[in-house]
């Protein structure tokens, strides 16, 4: 799978010469809505047209498998699919690719020609003596070796159009996670429908991560977190509840998201974090927590204090950071997720946290900022295809920052003011899921579904194999 930044006067008639992909194929996985109308500067992911197909409209895995000569079973086996029903339009699927050895070529010749390796072919094939093949056999070539990952992803959409989301994108899932349960003083929690949420996640092999929380949009929530934290007997209610949660809905395990704790609470967080451990482990339950993006352990201010890095990777099975909001609503137009940031963010954490143990956070959301920018005025939220949609309604042309790894553009409303829109494409994701490989890390995590971004999930299939526990 290759990424093309499109040019001036690039057309996809164009890039299906270029690359050998069709034309239906490249507007589908891209989900392009206008494909006539292209953005200087837009990345556009070319899917290989000889190992990949992206499903189209009206497909089905039969009629895929027989225009490839292979059988469904073969195809299902390739792409780790388990319900043949949850394959969709744009979903890419990996095609098996059988080699005829033809006279004259080698092992070596052959493992040249698909970019993979002897070794590779010779595992595949179970070949005894990789000096000796013959002309007419078939070979399986084997796909390119990709490291597992698990991949996390929150949720706030309860409805059906939530419920459909989740299972569009669950075949690229290991966790979903609804969120988020609130805790009350009393520790009781504040209920969510989560129901459809639970049924898509088990349907498909996604385990159901449950999430507590301590604030609101209008709460920090320091407040409450204090009064939970500083009673054992409080916390035992709560932990009780949960579990009981847990139980009736088929959680398989938790995530805690107490933020705006305050400095003085670390300790006791802590020491919930070893109590809750206690309690749901035996039970079953694994127990992951959400960390402020840190750079070093003295890192000052309410996000963070509290957030003790080294004991929550001793303590929990895992961590998600929220390696994302550097361009936050209310501030100034930025990178949402600039990557010497989280390069930064990722130095530290490895230091303290076994890398097995993090998820790095990726947010599925673009922002459009008011230019100039007056501080408190609040950032538009939307998704990836709606930033392209503008970039082509107003003629923008996308720029890169090289710095931050992220594109951004600027347009001319019809009330002649100046926006500002980052947002995240192939290129910068890319870069993003290179750094989870450099740095070794159990996976990511996403905030949040209901935000398209259809690139996003190709790249990660093609870059990664999901870790399914199911």
């Amino acid at each position: 799978m290759q990424i093309h930044v499109i040019q001036r006067g690039e057309t996809l008639w164009l890039l299906s010469q270029r690359y050998g992909a069709r034309i239906s194929q490249i507007a589908t996985v891209n989900e392009l809505q206008s494909p006539d109308s292209l953005v200087i500067g837009q990345a556009i992911v070319i899917p290989n047209p000889y190992s990949e197909y992206v499903v189209e409209p009206g497909d089905s895995l039969r009629v895929i498998a027989e225009r490839y000569g292979i059988t469904v079973h073969e195809l299902l086996q390739a792409n780790q699919i388990t319900n043949p029903a949850l394959v969709f339009p744009g979903q890419v699927l990996t095609i098996p690719i059988y080699h005829t050895v033809q006279p004259g070529e080698t092992l070596s010749m052959i493992a040249r020609h698909y970019g993979t390796t002897v070794q590779a072919i010779v595992r595949a094939n179970q070949i005894p003596d990789p000096n000796r093949i013959y002309p007419g056999r078939v070979l399986r070539i084997p796909e390119k070796r990709k490291p597992a990952i698990d991949v996390n992803a929150f949720t706030d959409r309860f409805t059906e159009a939530g419920a459909r989301e989740l299972l569009r994108v669950s075949r690229y899932l290991t966790y979903a996670s609804p969120f988020g349960y609130r805790i009350r003083a009393d520790g009781s929690l504040e209920p969510i429908n989560d129901k459809g949420i639970i049924q898509a996640a088990l349907s498909s092999q996604v385990l159901p991560m449950m999430a507590i929380t301590n604030f609101t949009a209008t709460e920090l929530g320091s407040d409450l977190a204090h009064t939970i934290l500083s009673s054992p007997e409080l916390q035992n209610t709560l932990l009780t509840n949960i579990i009981s949660t847990m139980k009736s809905k088929k959680y398989a395990g938790l995530n805690i998201d107490f933020e705006n704790v305050l400095p003085s609470d670390r300790e006791l967080y802590n020491q919930f974090l070893r109590r809750t451990v206690d309690r749901l482990h035996p039970e079953g339950f694994f127990v992951s927590s959400s960390l402020a993006p840190k750079t070093s352990g003295e890192q000052k201010g309410l996000l963070y204090e509290a957030h003790d890095y080294p004991a929550h990777g001793e303590i929990l099975d895992f961590v998600v950071l929220m390696t994302y909001e550097w361009g936050y609503r209310l501030g100034p137009p930025q990178a949402i997720s600039p990557i010497n940031q989280i390069k930064a963010v990722l130095d530290y954490a490895v230091s303290v946290i076994p890398r097995n143990k993090i998820l790095m956070g990726l947010e599925l959301y673009a922002r459009d900022w008011l230019l100039p920018h007056v501080q408190g005025q609040a950032a538009e939220t939307f998704s990836m295809q709606e930033a392209i949609r503008r970039a082509v309604k107003y003629g923008a042309i996308i720029q890169y920052d090289q710095k931050s790894q992220s594109p951004f553009f600027r347009y001319v409303d019809e009330q002649g003011r100046t926006h500002e829109v980052w947002f995240e494409d192939a290129r910068s994701f890319q870069a993003k899921f290179q750094l989870v490989k450099d740095y070794n890390l159990r996976g990511v995590s996403y905030w949040v579904l209901g935000y398209p971004f259809p690139q996003n999930w190709v790249l990660l299939a093609d870059n990664f194999h999901i870790i399914k526990l199911a």
